[in-house]
């Protein structure tokens, strides 16, 4: 049986060398390649089609989430599993909806990254216990994450659920760096969102668009 190929996509050196010699010491995994910035992730992932990608969510250029959403749009056969220090909603949940199939955070030992590894190679959906506890409490309803109670679901239905998280975020007076900061987007798709929020709304600038968001609850 063919080892599972990885992509390793860190900016810290470190834990590429880590990983690099984790995977090397077991027979069922292989390195692929190593990437730097998200950039390099889709570029190395459309080069090499490995089997796994264990992503960072911040790198230099492109975050974790958008380099994965683009490798997605082009191979929908690869695993990407998110490996970060973040363990917040939006991260979580912005991952998720990229169609990452992982989430493990950084501080995971040896043998839970090899077996999550292993788990996205095979097409399963794993996270670390506290994410996992995370998860299940949103779709239980123990606890609604920031998402559930910033942005309803019946506000503004001419507007994409991404654009609605945007419009949120304007109500609360947060700038577009912010903005991209927050949902792991890129400047410009920030802008381009905000544009077509303008639109839908019929407003002419950011102070409309706050105060039909605050009307309708957002904010």
């Amino acid at each position: 049986m063919d080892p599972l190929r990885i992509l390793i996509a860190d900016d810290h050196p470190l834990f590429r060398s880590g990983l690099r010699a984790l995977l090397g010491a077991v027979p069922d995994m292989a390195v692929a390649g190593e990437a730097t910035t998200g950039e390099e992730a889709v570029a190395l992932a459309t080069k090499v089609q490995p089997d796994v990608i264990v992503m960072d969510l911040q790198m230099p250029g492109i975050s974790g989430i958008e380099a994965t959403r683009r490798v997605l749009d082009q191979s929908l056969h690869v695993g990407v599993l998110i490996v970060t220090m973040f363990e917040d909603d939006y991260s979580v949940f912005a991952a998720m909806r990229t169609g990452a199939k992982g989430y493990m955070l950084k501080d995971a030992d040896e043998e839970d990254m090899l077996h999550a590894i292993r788990a996205v190679g095979k097409g399963e959906t794993i996270f670390s216990p506290a994410i996992a506890r995370r998860v299940i409490d949103f779709f239980t309803g123990v606890r609604r994450s920031e998402v559930e109670r910033a942005v309803p679901a019946r506000a503004f239905p001419e507007l994409t659920s991404r654009e609605r998280e945007v419009l949120d975020l304007i109500a609360q007076g947060l700038s577009n760096p912010e903005i991209a900061v927050r949902l792991y987007l890129s400047p410009k798709t920030v802008r381009n969102h905000i544009s077509n929020i303008f639109a839908k709304l019929q407003v002419a600038d950011r102070a409309q668009a706050i105060v039909r968001a605050r009307e309708a609850g957002l904010g």
